[in-house]
């Protein structure tokens, strides 16, 4: 597996810098607005590099395993395809929301779904026919979750890496080699992409590489409930899901739309904390994110779940509590 995982590194070296070379002439330049962290315009779509040197690199190593798990790598090429498109003209909502729809499906199709929810108070929660349903949430959900933490240089590069590198490890637990095949290649990737995009940034992720990570983790985290219960995967992916739970609930109550933009997430209000350090401010992030890590892997599949469900939604209240104080005492209009 290493000389693999060297080659996708190398490969997203060079690729992501032909794209910053290229990204002007592409149409893949990111002009700041009123919420951008950036000044200046910045290339992005280096999901169009890291994605295309896993692509290129894995074949060559693990043929016959993509050749068994085509439906999966049909479905995420389909995301990455409509990631493209919104870097360069910016897709409605519309077109996401559908072409997850579809990829989900065909995951779906392929087995991959989420037909139990774990044990709660006794017994056993199975979602029968909600199992698709619910699928398409859990999957739009945690796709467009990854994808609203991509505000910081490096952030969502980090963060990614914490989460992949935990499935990394139940895979290798359990000799799932697709699980610990893919992770590992877009652990490596991503490693390439930081250098790029630390800060100060000289490229962007882009949909291309949040909207496909996103869906991938997604996958990963419904494949990893054969080894885990449910409930460890939202301690796994905390920091993206926490965010987003916080942020929907307070522009629901302030009658806002819960998709509208603003800069009140969390790591919006940090970095003003934090004297407007993006790399400290990401630096928290990540080790908050590895320590829900640890406690997430740590978790048995067939445990009762109600405690750490009960814990978990008590880090939502908290967190909900601490970050509209800080919004208060920013003076932010959330």
């Amino acid at each position: 597996m290493f000389y693999a995982l060297a080659g996708v590194f190398l490969l997203s070296l060079v690729l992501i810098h032909i794209v910053i070379f290229n990204a002007p002439q592409w149409g893949l330049m990111d002009i700041p607005n009123g919420r951008s962290a950036h000044k200046v315009h910045t290339p992005r779509g280096a999901g169009i590099g890291f994605y295309f040197a896993v692509a290129i690199i894995l074949p060559f190593f693990y043929f016959q395993l993509l050749a068994d798990h085509w439906q999966i790598l049909l479905a995420v090429f389909m995301v990455f395809i409509v990631g493209i498109l919104d870097d360069h003209r910016d897709t409605s909502p519309r077109t996401k929301f559908i072409v997850l729809a579809i990829a989900t499906l065909v995951v779906y199709l392929d087995g991959i779904y989420i037909d139990a929810v774990g044990i709660y108070f006794g017994f056993p929660v199975s979602l029968g026919w909600l199992a698709l349903p619910f699928t398409l949430f859990a999957v739009m959900g945690f796709t467009n979750a990854l994808n609203l933490i991509d505000g910081l240089d490096g952030l969502a590069g980090s963060v990614t890496i914490v989460i992949l590198g935990a499935f990394f490890y139940i895979g290798s637990l359990h000799d799932d080699l697709f699980m610990m095949v893919f992770s590992g290649a877009f652990i490596a990737a991503l490693l390439a992409f930081l250098i790029y995009n630390w800060n100060p940034a000289q490229i962007f992720m882009g949909d291309s590489g949040s909207l496909t990570l996103g869906f991938l983790i997604s996958v990963l985290a419904i494949r990893s409930l054969a080894y885990i219960p449910a409930v460890a995967v939202l301690f796994i992916a905390a920091v993206p899901l926490l965010d987003t739970f916080v942020v929907m609930i307070r522009r629901k109550r302030n009658g806002r739309s819960m998709f509208s933009a603003d800069k009140c997430h969390m790591h919006h209000l940090l970095q003003e904390l934090f004297g407007n350090s993006t790399k400290t401010t990401v630096r928290f992030l990540v080790v908050l994110q590895a320590i829900y890590v640890m406690i997430g892997v740590h978790l048995e599949q067939d445990m009762e779940q109600t405690l750490p469900m009960v814990l978990f939604l008590l880090n939502v209240v908290l967190l909900y509590i601490l970050l509209n104080r800080m919004v208060q005492r920013q003076g932010r209009c959330c």
